[in-house]
């Protein structure tokens, strides 16, 4: 099994995702796209591709000119029938790929939320078996409309959209699923000043919420991680 990896952003990694995919005994092939390394040209020689979240928005063509790219890589993952993962951004710029709208601004979260599961979600392979509720890591400016043959499986109160599929497996989540607590911890202080431009009583609130939110939030993400490794 040989997954493609897109990495858009400095410390953003694959977490509970890389963990499945290790269990899996995946041959990784990470591409840093924004740094100057060359994406594929199509999907041959891949069995599927998670492309991960960043500090940009999915719209940023003149900043990150190998976006066009990754959608038509997208759109071939697909055309294949092979899997195709994306995480905050990657779900915003997989929403693009197929013809979603992109909204920019209009869904500010940060920190542990609330997602719901929709009715449609019950028979999904990859998020059937989670609780219609759980807690989960959150950090994102902007949302998007769902493409029009999208499957829409959870949402909440402040981005309606927040995880959808498109045909068989490939799968958008806005929400950080892959961010177990340590990863959080590290990008709590990784980011430590742009954090607290925004949120300046984080570092106070962080062991609290993760006491009260990082237990189910960690089971949940680990059962999506496996769940979607097992589509490839």
């Amino acid at each position: 099994m040989r997954v493609l990896v897109v990495q858009n952003y400095d410390n953003t990694g694959l977490g509970q995702v890389g963990a499945a995919l290790a269990e899996a005994g995946a041959d990784l092939d990470v591409r840093l796209p924004y740094k100057g390394d060359p994406l594929p040209e199509d999907a041959t020689g891949h069995d599927a591709m998670v492309v991960l979240g960043g500090g940009q928005n999915a719209l940023a063509d003149d900043e990150y000119p190998y976006f066009p790219a990754l959608l038509e890589l997208t759109r071939d993952f697909a055309g294949k029938d092979r899997a195709v993962l994306g995480i905050c951004l990657g779900s915003q710029l997989l929403a693009r790929a197929f013809g979603g709208e992109n909204r920019i601004g209009s869904a500010n979260e940060f920190g542990w939320r609330g997602v719901s599961l929709t009715p449609d979600a019950k028979a999904d392979p990859v998020l059937g078996a989670l609780p219609q509720k759980f807690p989960i890591f959150q950090w994102h400016d902007d949302t998007f409309d769902l493409p029009q043959d999208a499957v829409r499986l959870a949402g909440n109160d402040v981005a309606e959209n927040q995880a959808f599929r498109v045909g068989r497996a490939i799968y958008g989540f806005q929400f950080h699923f892959e961010a177990d607590r340590p990863m959080v911890k590290d990008w709590s202080t990784s980011f430590a000043s742009t954090i607290a431009s925004r949120h300046p009583d984080w570092a106070d609130r962080l062991d609290g919420e993760m006491a009260v939110n990082g237990p189910d939030a960690d089971a949940a993400g680990m059962a999506i991680a496996r769940a979607w490794v097992a589509t490839i």
